[in-house]
């Protein structure tokens, strides 16, 4: 039973099935993002530290375990706004949330492409992201301008077509992604 399926039942998950799931998700991200998408489950056990039956235990498919991967990543960028929104000035806050948004989409590129050939762009977990994403960004930038310290004429996204864009080409380096952002940045600061 995946996560979703046992919150769902309405169970929470034991400590150590929740520290196994916590492991599996975390060693998916690394795989995916070193090896854009071309990990074996069998990999990902192994550098979760547990074995491959307690993998399927929460993921049955390798496109559970993406679906997993994906939303966790969306999910931290929105908490990582609100975070941001009240810990720190509105464009410190703004660049911080930009360049873990640049690392999200990065990290998310080959695993994009795989969902949608899964299961096409209009699905609920890529409706959430959108969502999260959009909402996240405007509610940054909207902070930065209300401050005087973005453009008014520019849009979120306008800076989420600059960031996601920046990380389309394969090959980048982080000092390449560092760059663009500085660019962008440029362009948005007052």
């Amino acid at each position: 039973m995946t996560q979703t399926e046992t919150a769902a039942a309405g169970r929470p998950m034991r400590a150590d099935a929740r520290r196994n799931y916590d492991r599996l998700v975390s060693a998916a991200r690394e795989a995916f993002r070193e090896n854009e998408g071309n990990t074996s489950l069998e990999q990902i056990a192994k550098r979760a530290g547990v074995g491959i039956g307690t993998l399927y235990r929460h993921f049955p498919t390798r496109l559970a375990l993406m679906e997993a991967v994906y939303r966790d990543e969306v999910d931290d960028l929105g908490a990582s706004a609100t975070r941001l929104t009240q810990e720190a000035e509105p464009w410190d806050a703004l660049v911080s949330w930009l360049r873990l948004f640049l690392s999200y989409a990065t990290t998310k590129r080959s695993l994009f492409h795989e969902l949608i050939a899964e299961i096409g762009k209009d699905a609920e977990l890529l409706t959430h992201s959108r969502g999260v994403i959009q909402g996240s960004s405007r509610a940054m930038l909207s902070r930065a301008q209300e401050a005087g310290v973005a453009r008014p004429e520019v849009e979120a996204s306008d800076l989420l077509r600059l960031i996601g864009g920046c990380t389309m080409m394969p090959g980048g380096t982080d000092e390449q992604d560092e760059r663009m952002l500085q660019l962008v940045l440029a362009g948005v600061h007052v």
